[in-house]
């Protein structure tokens, strides 16, 4: 079966790039004949709203776009990543991590580094404390050696025939989960992906970084591989890529004004956007 997914977090309302990554997977899912499904990336409580889940589901159906069902959602699916983080745990492959980001930041050597996204080790040689665990907050990370030494670098195929292989540089001991986040998104994607059966992953190239670690995680756990679809981003004419932190013109702005959901949709693949978006492969 063909199943490809559109997985927005429902901390804002959708914005154009958010339509056009949805129809290209409904678009590809229609000509397989296979399905599109839906799921609600609503882990970050402090930023989802039920509010944002109705706008969804609102803009999919202005824009003519289906899903079949199983609705996924993910604050539903805490036991399912409960369970990959206790595999991964009983082979060594996680280690607990006390560090907060300004430790990070003070032990990095490079001096452009960046604590959101570099790691130096700190706590990965530590001895197991329960105690220590019990009453100190920590996440828990990949040890990244371990795992590639257990099935080597990850590699991925595009939907256009070429296939990516990722080098160390890319896979880091990325968090995968967090007392305030059950799972990050990396190992909620691979587990969610595998669950619901997609073949096709349809998303932005600015989510192509992800990809080698959560290839990783997928051979870690023996979970099916999908193809990837890496698609460009929609910007503001002047190159400004559009994000919900930046107050992007939403879906339903658009509604409001008048513009056909239809014709939309239909024009997006085909690359047609409204005065002011352009495309862009950053």
């Amino acid at each position: 079966m063909f199943i490809t997914r559109f997985a927005p977090s429902p901390t804002g309302r959708l914005h154009l790039g958010h339509a056009y990554s949805a129809v290209l997977g409904h678009q590809r899912a229609l000509e397989r004949g296979g399905q599109f499904l839906l799921r609600i990336e609503d882990l970050d409580q402090t930023r989802s709203r039920p509010e944002f889940v109705d706008g969804i589901f609102g803009d999919l159906r202005w824009l003519g776009v289906d899903w079949n069902v199983p609705l996924f959602v993910q604050s539903e699916r805490t036991s399912a990543y409960a369970e990959a983080l206790e595999r991964l745990k009983a082979r060594g492959l996680v280690y607990p991590c006390f560090c907060t980001r300004a430790d990070i930041a003070k032990s990095l050597t490079a001096p452009h580094g960046d604590a959101a996204t570099s790691y130096p080790g700190t706590c990965r040689a530590l001895p197991d404390d329960l105690e220590r665990r019990a009453t100190t907050p920590h996440c828990w990370r990949l040890d990244s050696s371990k795992a590639l030494a257990g099935v080597g670098l990850p590699s991925w195929k595009e939907v256009d025939g070429k296939t990516f292989t990722a080098s160390e540089a890319d896979i880091g001991d990325a968090i995968l989960a967090r007392k305030d986040a059950p799972a990050s998104y990396h190992l909620s994607c691979a587990v969610d992906d595998a669950a619901s059966g997609v073949t096709l992953v349809v998303r932005g190239l600015d989510l192509r970084p992800s990809t080698p670690i959560q290839r990783l995680l997928q051979q870690l756990l023996q979970l099916p591989e999908p193809t990837y679809l890496h698609h460009s981003l929609v910007a503001h004419a002047d190159g400004r890529r559009l994000a919900k932190r930046d107050l992007a013109p939403t879906l339903a702005a658009m509604r409001e004004n008048g513009i056909d959901g239809a014709s939309l949709a239909a024009d997006l693949p085909a690359g047609k956007l409204p005065l002011g978006f352009t495309f862009v492969d950053a």
